[in-house]
């Protein structure tokens, strides 16, 4: 016995399966969807606009016995009305027919394996995200929607070495698929029939066989040792103090990190390694390279920038969390830049005891709630006769400052698959 709603996706160019509307009493879709199809005599339709009244009615209908079809994009199951659906309904009562996503369909036709992307939907969201996924990993599916689509993604992209396979109206007469540089996409008015943006770092586009599907496996430890990174003369963040730091941190995927007087950058990779999208500004030239070596070293992407903070921050994106591990007498207009523009939180190392209050100061003065502790520890370190001693590190003051959580919002997606532009938002 089929269940009561019947989730179609159309596929890339697919017809519908033969007889799949036959009998249905009500049909769900976008409008697109529905003027391709013929309806059974005397089945309403209901084209997608706002979710709630679709909902209703295919209640209704289900209370009533009356068998329902839902048509939807691609894989209705992959950023799709499945997820609705089976929340309101329970996933029992569907019978889902998934048609080729347009993510694999984009892939295809830019000859690439896709075991390895990481997929991204800028439908109704933020598109910050998917462009910090692009920035830290080297290929990314974007599914786009209004206000987030080709031309938003590359001019937040800027001059990052990048290409962008740009895929529109897949599967039909006027499917089109191009690659530009972020800058181009920038630069024009690409409309509504995109599907999907592949954006690639090609030195890194084809990877070795995978086993598991998805991005690069996240790493079992943090806080790495110090003979992990290239440092000068152990100028270098010690990783007792790292493991706090990143905790206090958080980065994540779809983050963008500072690291602020980068130094070796050890902060900045661990940043990346744990998948977000990091900056690291960094004033010598031999740290600029040194950043750059190590974050080579541990095959992450760290976007170095040469600089002096505060001044050299002003034309970054705004970040999520912020490591200061250097400034001086500067350190609190660092810092007071730095808390202005985090989202979620700035975190300071600070060896010298007399910068701490102007650096709480600088904290607590954007708003932030912060927080502190002085770290002093002792490492095991062997002496000769077979005996173990305990060697002090200098003490470290790790300051923090956390920006006060906002309320909880309802998250907004796609209500057809793949979430393409003529998606429906929650």
């Amino acid at each position: 016995m089929s269940a009561p709603v019947t989730v179609v996706g159309t596929g890339v160019g697919a017809p519908l399966p033969a007889g799949v509307l036959a009998g249905a009493r009500l049909v769900v879709g976008g409008r697109r969807h529905l003027d391709a199809v013929t309806l059974p005599e005397g089945a309403e339709r209901i084209v997608l606009g706002p979710l709630a009244p679709a909902l209703d009615a295919i209640a209704e209908h289900l209370a009533g016995g009356r068998p329902v079809v839902v048509l939807a994009s691609g894989d209705p199951g992959f950023f799709g009305i499945v997820r609705v659906l089976a929340e309101r309904f329970g996933p029992d009562l569907l019978d889902v027919r998934p048609g080729v996503s347009s993510v694999a369909a984009a892939f295809a036709r830019a000859g690439l394996p896709w075991d390895d992307a990481v997929v991204a939907s800028a439908h109704g969201r933020d598109p910050r995200t998917a462009a910090n996924l692009c920035r830290a990993h080297p290929k990314v599916a974007v599914l786009t929607g209004p206000g987030a689509g080709p031309a938003e993604l590359g001019a937040a992209l800027g001059d990052l070495p990048r290409v962008l396979v740009v895929a529109s109206a897949l599967g039909s007469g006027a499917e089109r698929v191009e690659r530009v540089t972020p800058a181009e996409a920038a630069a024009r008015e690409w409309g509504p029939a995109v599907n999907v943006v592949l954006c690639l770092d090609e030195t890194r586009a084809v990877g070795a066989v995978r086993t598991v599907a998805g991005p690069a496996r996240r790493p079992a430890g943090w806080a790495l040792d110090e003979a992990e990174f290239a440092h000068r003369d152990s100028m270098i963040t010690k990783f007792e103090v790292r493991a706090l730091a990143l905790a206090r941190l958080g980065p994540r995927p779809g983050d963008l990190v500072w690291d602020v007087g980068a130094g070796s950058g050890s902060v900045a990779v661990e940043c990346a390694r744990l998948g977000a999208a990091v900056t690291a500004v960094e004033k010598s030239p031999d740290g600029v390279a040194r950043i750059g070596a190590n974050a080579a070293a541990h095959g992450v992407a760290v976007h170095v920038v040469r600089g002096t903070a505060p001044g050299a921050l002003a034309a970054l994106d705004d970040p999520d969390a912020v490591f200061v591990g250097g400034g001086g007498r500067d350190l609190p207009a660092i810092v007071a830049a730095c808390a202005r523009r985090a989202r979620r939180s700035v975190v300071v190392a600070v060896a010298a005891l007399d910068r701490v209050p102007a650096a709480r100061e600088a904290l607590a003065g954007a708003g932030l709630e912060c927080g502190g502790v002085l770290l002093q520890s002792s490492r095991l370190a062997p002496l000769p006769g077979d005996v173990t001693r305990l060697a002090a590190g200098n003490p470290v003051f790790l300051l923090w400052g956390l920006r006060p959580a906002a309320p909880a919002t309802i998250p907004r997606g796609s209500a057809g698959g793949d979430t393409d532009s003529e998606g429906v938002t929650q």
